[in-house]
């Protein structure tokens, strides 16, 4: 990145931020929580309660073959206009490249009714000083395994389909950042990808890493070259030495649950902090309400420190490893009840502010 991008001149420190969705429906209750919770770096809220900010809906708007009817998302190559708008879809694309001030009167913009937090996030955040701002899109492993024919086949392994998804979500993040980064700070993007869970399972035992890789990096690269951190979020287990291969900034995980498959993946680990990686270290609970009951700042201050100490060694502290990371909840909160989603952003907070008093 260059030096006169804001992002460049971003340090996690530590700092709190959100995973995407919270259980409201009003979009002033949703930021009211989160500048209370994480005022460092605001994310634009998704709302479960809008059926327009699902995860195949949100980002597949204005593809071709792509068929909502009611709250079912289909593909359907076999209509008779589909080779028509297909050529002119990638026409755009190649003009969008050419040209990124296209990006928002294209079919790649992202409209209002669908993404209300991410156009309301710029007055939002008017006025205030913030370290970063924050987005997140569905990632394209997770819109093509997600999304299906009529007859069951998923997207995946529908060649036509899988390289507009790709160009297709590759501009939607550029044309993201730059919304963003209409608030003058530094741009953090997250592509959420949970189907990355299924690497390596019988359901997708013909995925080649290497073209899964390829498509990650392009998307990767749009949004970084638009002038953000991207980072990948997999909410459960997946293939680490995988992710961690690609040219993501930021590993957003569950830490809560899936710390010790990471760390397995140590010398990997070492050799993406050591490039400047960032770790979204995911240890406030969101999974299951009796852990969220349970858990104190103080506690998960001791598990952070438990975790950590089996990465502290040679070059690393827990000072230079919490100055690579970000404090975040393992997922996002939409499903919780809102009392539990609220102790968890309290928690996030907390043990935000508890590092940070004690290691920086």
């Amino acid at each position: 990145m260059t030096q006169d991008n804001p992002s460049s001149r971003f340090q996690a420190n530590g700092l709190a931020t959100l995973i995407g969705s919270l259980p409201v429906i009003d979009h002033r209750e949703a930021f009211s929580l989160i500048f209370e919770h994480t005022p460092d770096i605001p994310l634009w809220p998704q709302l479960p309660s809008n059926p327009k900010e699902g995860m195949l809906s949100q980002f597949s708007e204005g593809m071709p073959g792509i068929v909502e009817e009611g709250d079912r998302t289909y593909f359907d190559i076999q209509t008779e206009s589909f080779a028509e708008e297909m050529l002119a879809y990638f026409e755009q694309y190649l003009a969008a490249v050419e040209d990124p001030a296209l990006l928002p009167d294209s079919p790649f913009a992202v409209s209002r009714d669908r993404a209300q937090g991410l156009f309301a996030l710029k007055d939002a955040v008017a006025g205030k000083a913030v370290a970063a701002v924050k987005g997140q899109m569905t990632g394209p492993f997770t819109l093509l395994t997600g999304l299906h024919d009529r007859e069951g086949r998923a997207a995946y392994y529908e060649p036509t389909i899988r390289e507009m998804v790709v160009k297709g979500l590759s501009l939607k993040a550029a044309w993201q950042v730059q919304v963003l980064a209409q608030s003058q700070a530094p741009v953090i993007l997250f592509i959420d990808e949970p189907a990355l869970a299924g690497l390596g399972s019988s359901a997708f035992l013909s995925v080649s890493l290497d073209e899964l890789g390829q498509e990650l990096n392009e998307i990767i690269a749009a949004a970084q070259g638009a002038g953000a951190l991207v980072g990948v979020h997999v909410c459960a287990n997946t293939d680490w030495e995988f992710l961690l291969s690609t040219s993501i900034d930021i590993v957003s995980f569950d830490a809560y649950g899936f710390f010790d498959k990471l760390v397995a993946c140590k010398d990997t680990l070492y050799a993406f902090l050591e490039r400047g990686g960032i770790i979204a270290w995911g240890i406030v609970p969101t999974s299951e309400k009796e852990y969220i009951e349970q858990e104190t700042a103080e506690s998960l201050l001791a598990r952070w420190e438990a975790q950590a100490a089996q990465l502290v060694g040679g070059a690393w502290d827990y000072k230079s490893l919490l100055q690579q990371t970000l404090i975040t909840p393992s997922c996002g909160t939409g499903s919780l009840p809102l009392t539990h989603a609220k102790k968890v952003l309290a928690l996030t907070r907390d043990l935000s502010k508890l590092l940070r008093d004690k290691y920086l």
